[in-house]
């Protein structure tokens, strides 16, 4: 079940003692909703709305909200944001009707039968993305959630916005969960929904997506926000109010019909500026903007000539998004002037439609008017959502949930901001920033990628590694010579379309190269460790290994290994592992005397184990945990039997187990967790080395998470490098691999952190 129907969780058949201060009744909350859509479609045709109120209210009777509110107040909310989108009335039935199909007895086909298809369509779409199969690994849940919500947004992307409606309807009303639970949404909000907010271009949701997500996040750091700007507020008002008159009468005199208000900037936005520029509150000068809503494109840049005749801009500080919008289709002059009292602030020039457009987004489309089919787009629209074709297309290659999130946080587009630069025929190309020349070369056609020998930019000709800024001209050369990428490409172009189609290309055409170079690693490794490989390539463990790494033949996993995709170690170490299943060492009374014989001077005491370990034909011996990798229960673990010590316990993927002579091999027993024993087995030495970009305030996040989660701290070392990455080992106490497995996907959210291992010998 999605987090959002946590509510649903707590829903029972009773009301509660006393219901919030600020109670609407849905009777109401359904009269503010249609008031709302007669606003902006005052022809509407309500009865579809109508009914479906009454649907909910009979279907959702006698259902609570924790918060002590009558269940329907929750749909009703969902469809009035919907409505204050202006969106269509499908869309809005869909939102009063979205949890009536998973909490009631209500079916899909009833839905369709008694509105239509359409709607059906909608609540189903809604549905099915709630009812998620949650596992322990949360990444997986996460990285699996949206993969569904691409798919939903591809079929119909109104489905997203009910969701999105559903979400914030959800964080106005998160006071009333736990505190734990009130973190853990927060934080899926603000990695998740609220870019997807932005990235469909509505700002009315993704800002308050943003601002409440903080608040419970960082509540200290929001409640000190909140108190200082109060504090102040009449005084940045009237500042505010009077560069606004001044401004207005400026235009005015100009001759340009504009409607002209001024704000403090949001929350969130003020956070990120303090925390990216390292400043205080007091520090960060242009809280303020002034927004100036025109006609016509030609008024919005005789405006900027004016502002710019009144106040001194700042270089660098002017943005054109008229002439280049974003990828959410954005369009708007901003440029940051010295004000009257020399404190900076910031404007913002646009059109009436474009700010329509900047508000609603992609919602803008759907616009509730008659005689027009909502759920149809124009083809300038669906060019508009070519990111999420290029997402869809990419996920379908990518079969492994943790490097989808990752990459799709990290390196695509939807989470982070953009470049734009052109082609010698004036296109643009939208990259994420921090893009090179071979991510343009990609982004055109792989067949350029992959034949580009070099480029130019603005007419010179520069690196490959060149990074484009935001108007580049760039040209790439190519040449029918040319022998392919490098594998040294991976390492810095920026793009996942880049990454996926290099991989792709050393995949396909170099295929039978990457066969005999998988063969010779293999063989060379083997060597290295004194390994008979050819006791390992039989029918009965390559096919294991096959299905495990999910390849039909084995030249394909060879070229898997040969084009860096699978490592040999754990190729060979899946390999030696079946080949003990098949060998295993017999326990003789006479290998039994032996093990027991160098055992000899270990004290009574020692040899009866309470470790929690079964070591199969072996009792009342001493059993040691091996430090190089810290076993806790969960992990697959093997015994090696030492001489005079007893038993070693190590983790079966240990580089010391997996590097053993073949001689000694003999001397690893089978070893497994006494379960009953485990319950009471206490905590286990556990270390985990994390890579991270370099940034103030990333150790302190890591720690946080940490304690919050009651772990004890048992050693710590940071190194950085001059690339600006740091390797952090921390060892600590655990209970188990499944505490240990969610304390790892917790801190992979934290930001900046690019990877995290466990030490394994």
């Amino acid at each position: 079940m999605d987090k959002d129907d946590i509510m649903k969780q707590e829903m029972t058949n009773k009301p509660a003692a006393a219901v919030p201060a600020d109670f609407i009744s849905p009777e109401q909350l359904y009269k503010k909703l249609i008031d709302r859509v007669i606003s902006y479609h005052p022809s509407a045709d309500i009865s579809m709305l109508e009914k479906a109120y009454d649907l909910a209210m009979t279907a959702h009777k006698d259902q609570y909200r924790k918060s002590g509110e009558p269940y329907i107040v929750h749909p009703l909310s969902v469809a009035y944001i919907l409505a204050d989108l202006e969106l269509d009335k499908e869309s809005m039935v869909a939102g009063i009707l979205h949890d009536v199909v998973e909490d009631t007895d209500i079916t899909i086909s009833q839905v369709a039968e008694m509105f239509s298809e359409e709607v059906a369509l909608l609540v189903d779409g809604v549905t099915k993305l709630t009812q998620l199969k949650y596992s322990k690994d949360k990444v997986e849940v996460q990285a699996e959630n949206l993969r569904k919500m691409f798919l939903a947004m591809a079929k119909d992307i109104r489905v997203i916005l009910i969701k999105l409606a559903d979400r914030l309807h959800n964080m106005r009303t998160l006071k009333y969960m736990p505190e734990d639970k009130q973190k853990e949404i927060a934080r899926e909000t603000m990695d998740i929904y609220a870019p997807i907010a932005q990235r469909l271009g509505i700002s009315k949701i993704k800002v308050e997506l943003d601002d409440l997500s903080l608040k419970y996040l960082e509540p200290e750091v929001y409640k000190e926000l909140a108190e200082k700007i109060a504090s102040k507020r009449s005084e940045r008002q009237e500042y505010i109010d009077s560069i606004v008159e001044e401004v207005k009468a400026h235009i005015d005199n100009a001759g340009i019909p504009a409607k002209i208000d001024g704000r403090i900037k949001h929350f969130f936005s003020i956070y990120k500026k303090m925390v990216n520029q390292n400043k205080t509150l007091e520090q960060i000068y242009d809280l303020f903007a002034i927004r100036i809503i025109v006609e016509t494109v030609k008024d919005c840049y005789a405006a900027l000539g004016v502002i710019h005749e009144m106040y001194k801009p700042i270089p660098g500080r002017f943005k054109d998004y008229i002439a280049m919008p974003k990828p959410n289709m954005y369009q708007s002059l901003h440029t940051t002037l010295i004000g009257p009292k020399g404190q900076p602030f910031e404007v913002q020039i646009r059109t009436f439609e474009m700010h329509r457009t900047a508000e609603y987004g992609i919602a803008a489309h759907w616009k509730y008017k008659e005689g027009v089919d909502g759920k149809k787009t124009t083809t300038a629209e669906e060019e508009k959502l070519a990111w999420l074709r290029q997402v869809l297309e990419w996920q379908r290659d990518m079969s492994d949930n943790r490097e989808f999130l990752s990459l799709l946080k990290n390196d695509f587009d939807l989470f982070s901001d953009s470049v734009y630069a052109f082609t010698p025929k004036g296109d643009v190309k939208t990259l994420p920033r921090g893009s090179n020349t071979i991510d343009f070369a990609y982004s055109i056609h792989s067949a350029v990628g992959n034949k580009m020998v070099g480029a130019r930019v603005n007419g010179k000709l520069v690196p490959i590694d060149y990074v484009i800024q935001n108007g580049d001209r760039v040209e790439i050369i190519t040449s029918q010579n040319s022998k392919g990428p490098s594998r040294d490409w991976l390492k810095i172009v920026k793009s996942t379309q880049a990454k996926s189609k290099i991989n792709q290309w050393f995949k396909s055409v170099l295929k039978e190269d990457n066969i005999v170079k998988g063969k010779e690693l293999l063989a060379n490794y083997c060597k290295q460790k004194n390994i008979a490989l050819s006791d390992l390539l039989k029918p009965e463990y390559t096919e294991v290994v096959m299905r495990k790494y999910g390849f039909k033949d084995w030249d394909s996993l060879l070229a898997a290994i040969g084009h860096g995709g699978l490592k040999e170690s754990q190729v060979i170490n899946r390999l030696q592992e079946e080949y003990r299943k098949k060998n295993k060492l017999e326990i003789t009374d006479e290998n039994l005397l032996e093990i027991i014989s160098e055992t000899k001077d270990l004290k009574p005491e020692e040899k009866k184990s309470k470790s929690g370990i079964i070591v199969k034909g072996i009792h009342d011996l001493a059993v040691r945990f091996s430090k190089c990798c810290s076993p806790v229960p969960g992990d697959e673990i093997i015994g090696f039997v030492t001489r005079g010590r007893g038993i070693s316990i190590h983790r079966t993927d240990c580089i010391n187990v997996i590097n053993l002579p073949e001689d000694d091999r003999a001397r690893l027993i089978e070893a497994e967790w006494d379960v009953q024993a485990g319950k009471d087995s206490g905590v286990y030495p556990a270390e985990i080395k994390i890579y991270a970009n370099n940034r103030t305030g990333v150790l302190v996040d890591i720690s946080r998470v940490l304690t919050e989660n009651k772990i004890d701290v048992t050693s710590m070392n940071v190194r950085t490098s001059k690339q600006g990455t740091a390797s952090i080992s921390i060892g600590f106490e655990i209970n188990g691999v499944e505490q240990l497995n969610e304390i790892i996907a917790k801190i992979r959210n934290v930001e900046s952190v690019l990877d995290i291992e466990r030490t394994a010998g």
